[in-house]
């Protein structure tokens, strides 16, 4: 099945009609959909080079404004949300990430968790429904969406449209590897800059 559905979205990448599909992909992936945009960006933005920065526009909008349909799957359709939870392996863990919130440090965890999975290959899906599940800041999870999709996006859009099929040789071996350790550099300079910060004030 997902071979067939990564397929399909190969296809609709071509099709003359590939935006508004990107747009539709992009949207649901974040809240159920296991294929990630990525699939679509790539061939578009070499087959459509100087349409590169509406394409990553068109993924992070989209791609937020499906986070946030997870979001509320997870808050108000508590059995929805726990059923798509279930199939990505992720229920069983929902007990430790509330009781991880109860504190400040479990709330900091899970902001970087949370950009861990909008930028790196996690299903991010998973964590958009989690996000409503227990209750988090819902404008800090759009603040935190919107830097991880826009960074991930705008990152696969670019180098797209630099290095074409390199890039994409690149993604299909090496991607996933180099995006979650892009994504762990991001956080820890992050943790440093706030830990410095806090130190000064």
């Amino acid at each position: 099945m997902f071979n067939t559905l990564y397929k399909k979205c190969l296809e609709l990448a071509a099709h003359k009609s590939s935006k508004y599909y990107l747009a539709f992909i992009s949207f649901i992936e974040s809240s159920f959909f296991p294929i990630p945009p990525d699939v679509m960006v790539i061939p578009m933005v070499i087959s459509k080079k100087n349409d590169f920065v509406k394409i990553f526009f068109i993924a992070t909008i989209f791609s937020v404004l499906g986070g946030i349909f997870g979001y509320f799957l997870g808050a108000f359709f508590f059995d929805v949300g726990i059923q798509i939870m279930s199939f990505y392996g992720y229920e069983d863990k929902l007990s430790n990430i509330k009781n991880n919130l109860i504190n400040s440090n479990g709330f900091y965890a899970w902001f970087g968790i949370l950009f861990l999975a909008g930028f790196t290959p996690l299903p991010y899906k998973v964590f958009t429904i989690s996000s409503g599940l227990i209750g988090f800041n819902i404008l800090i999870f759009i603040f935190i969406s919107l830097i991880s999709r826009g960074l991930r996006f705008f990152i696969v859009s670019y180098l797209s449209y630099r290095f074409g099929d390199i890039f994409t040789k690149f993604m299909e071996t090496h991607g996933s590897r180099w995006f979650t350790v892009i994504g762990v550099l991001i956080v820890i300079i992050g943790i440093m800059i706030y830990l410095l910060f806090k130190s000064h004030v």
